[in-house]
C-alpha cells in the first residue's frame, strides 16, 4: 500500500500532564494538554505546554463569531444573543429561540445548514427518544448560532444559501474579528462539526480574545455578547450542562466550552483561562477542573464551584477514585 503521509499539524510533543485519574489508589491515566490564564489586564499570569502554538478553538470560539453577526446588524439581544454565542442542548426551549430568530429574518429552518441531530442534553434527549422523534436542524447544538448568522445575512442583503463558505462575506468579517480580538492571524481554516469554517489560533489568542470582549465598555457589541451569554446561561448551555452550572453558580462569569477537549472561562474579576486536553477529552472530565485549577492558581475565588475541581472515578456503581488536576 502506498505511504500516506502525516498530517503537518499533528499532536504536539510539547503537551504536558495536566490531569491525573486515579483508581483505587493507584494511577490509571493521564490527561496532556496546554492551559494559559491571562491577569485582568492581559498579562500571562500562568502558562503550561503549548500555548502559543494554533489549534482549534471549536465552539469556544462562538462569542467571537455572535460578535460578527452584530457587527454585521444581526438584530440579536438577550437570550437569542446566547443562543447565537451557545452550544445548547436541543431542549424544547433552545429549538423554540433558534426559530424565533429565523422567523424574525423572515426565513424557515429549512435555511439552516447545520446537520441534524438529537438533544445533546440527557434530560431532553431521554425524552426525544422516548417520544419516537427523528433528528432535526433545530436541535443541532449550532442552531443557535446558525440561525444568527442567517440573520445577519439577510440584514445585509447577503446571500444564505452559501452561508457556510469560507469566502462568504459573513465568514470573512468572522475571520477579520477573530484576527482582531485574538491578536494573531488565523493560521489554518477547516470545517467545524457543523459546517461553519473553524480558525485556528492560539490558546493564548483565544484567551485574550474573550478578556477583550469582557473589558470592552458597556453597551458595546463586544460586551453585548459577553453579557448576554451571563444573564442567559441556560441559552449557552443547557440545563445539565457545565457552562449553565459555572454561569449560574459564579454570577457574572463566562464560560464556553468546545469540543476536542477545549474550555474558556472568564472570571468576574476579569482573569481569564484557556484549556486544551491533547486526547480529546471525550468524557469532557478534565478541561473544567483544569481551568478552574489555573484560576485559583492565579488568586481567582473558585469557592462557589470547589467541587468541581475533582471528578469520581467509578466501580461497581460507587468512587472508587477521582481525576485531579496536578
Amino acid at each position: 500500500m502506498p505511504h500516506t503521509p502525516r498530517p503537518t499539524l499533528s499532536p504536539y510533543p510539547e503537551y504536558v500532564p495536566l490531569a491525573e485519574v486515579t483508581r483505587s489508589g493507584m494511577r490509571e491515566s493521564v490527561h496532556y494538554g496546554a492551559v494559559v490564564a491571562l491577569t485582568p489586564t492581559g498579562r500571562i499570569a500562568l502558562a503550561r505546554g503549548p500555548v502559543h502554538q494554533p489549534m482549534f478553538p471549536r465552539s469556544a470560539a462562538k462569542p467571537f463569531q455572535a460578535l460578527a453577526m452584530l457587527r454585521a446588524g444581526a438584530p440579536l439581544e438577550g437570550s437569542s444573543l446566547a443562543i447565537a454565542a451557545g452550544s445548547h442542548g436541543g431542549e424544547d426551549m433552545h429549538a423554540a429561540e433558534a426559530e424565533r430568530i429565523l422567523t424574525k429574518a423572515g426565513l424557515t429552518p429549512d435555511a439552516l445548514r447545520c446537520p441534524e441531530d438529537i438533544p445533546g442534553g440527557r434530560a431532553a434527549r431521554r425524552d426525544f427518544l422516548r417520544a419516537g422523534r427523528e433528528p432535526e436542524r433545530l436541535l443541532m447544538n449550532c442552531s443557535g448560532k446558525h440561525a444568527g448568522m442567517l440573520s445577519a445575512c439577510v440584514q445585509r442583503g447577503w446571500s444564505t444559501d452559501d452561508y457556510l463558505d469560507p469566502e462568504h462575506p459573513l465568514q470573512v468579517l468572522v475571520r477579520e474579528t477573530v484576527e482582531e480580538l485574538t491578536g494573531e492571524r488565523v493560521s489554518h481554516t477547516a470545517v467545524d462539526g457543523c459546517g461553519a469554517p473553524q480558525l485556528a489560533v492560539s490558546l493564548v489568542g483565544l484567551a485574550r480574545g474573550l478578556r477583550r470582549m469582557r473589558a470592552a465598555p458597556e453597551g458595546s457589541p463586544e460586551r453585548a455578547v459577553t453579557d448576554a451569554m451571563s444573564a442567559h446561561p441556560e441559552y449557552v448551555s443547557g440545563a445539565d450542562r457545565i457552562d449553565t452550572v459555572l454561569m449560574t453558580r459564579v454570577p457574572g462569569m463566562v464560560a464556553k466550552i468546545g469540543a476536542d477537549g477545549v474550555h474558556l472561562i472568564g472570571a468576574p474579576t476579569g482573569e481569564t483561562v484557556a484549556v486544551k486536553i491533547s486526547d480529546g477529552d471525550a468524557e469532557e472530565r478534565a478541561r473544567t477542573l483544569v481551568a478552574l485549577d489555573a484560576l485559583r492558581a492565579i488568586g481567582v475565588d473558585v469557592s462557589p464551584v470547589h467541587d468541581l475541581l475533582r471528578v469520581d472515578v467509578h466501580g461497581g456503581g460507587a468512587p472508587v477514585g477521582e481525576v485531579r488536576a496536578l
